[in-house]
């Protein structure tokens, strides 16, 4: 027979062990496994050792389920994708900040992961995806977000493995689909 351990966590050392002495006093006798866990999970603040129990199965049935996706503001993407031409490159740079960082999620999601590029090569890769013609100031925006590192002489650039916000991740999708 497998055990499954659970954690029992008292908020206040003091007040458990006020508890517990007070349920120990009022049993009569030395208690037996099933009342001493009982009593144990009463002092922590539960009804019994098996409301202790569910609640902890419950926990980690929560912690092992996936995330709820993130709602998508369509309208919002739609907005978006007008700073980018039919070729999906940038037309513009946004005015507004709230804009502006989708549309990095775009750039960073042309770049290859797992490998270390050079400044010329990500100057080439964003001029390509660009119609401003200030790769510098994509590049600083890139990695001041945390979507791209680079070294202390700024010789090599790298992407930051992370997951898009989703209206971020709807609108490389729908640019994907327009570049094709």
């Amino acid at each position: 027979m497998s055990r499954t351990a659970f954690p029992l966590v008292a908020q206040d050392l003091s007040a458990f062990a006020r508890s517990l002495s007070r349920e120990l006093d009022a049993h009569e006798g030395r208690p037996g496994h099933v009342q001493l866990l009982n009593m144990l999970t009463r002092s922590a603040g539960y009804r019994n050792y098996q409301h202790f129990r569910a609640s902890c199965e419950a926990e980690e049935r929560m912690e092992r389920a996936p995330a709820p996706p993130e709602p998508v503001d369509h309208v919002k993407v739609e907005r978006l994708a007008r700073y980018f031409d039919a070729a999906g490159r940038l037309t513009r740079w946004p005015g507004k900040a709230s804009h502006r960082l989708p549309c990095l999620w775009v750039l960073w999601s042309r770049m290859e992961a797992g490998r270390t590029h050079a400044e010329a090569e990500v100057n080439a890769l964003l001029d390509a995806s660009h119609l401003f013609g200030d790769p510098a100031l994509l590049r600083r925006y890139l990695v001041d977000e945390g979507m791209v590192s680079r070294t202390t002489d700024c010789r090599e650039y790298r992407r930051i493995e992370r997951r898009p916000p989703a209206e971020a991740a709807a609108l490389i999708r729908r640019l994907g689909r327009r570049e094709h």
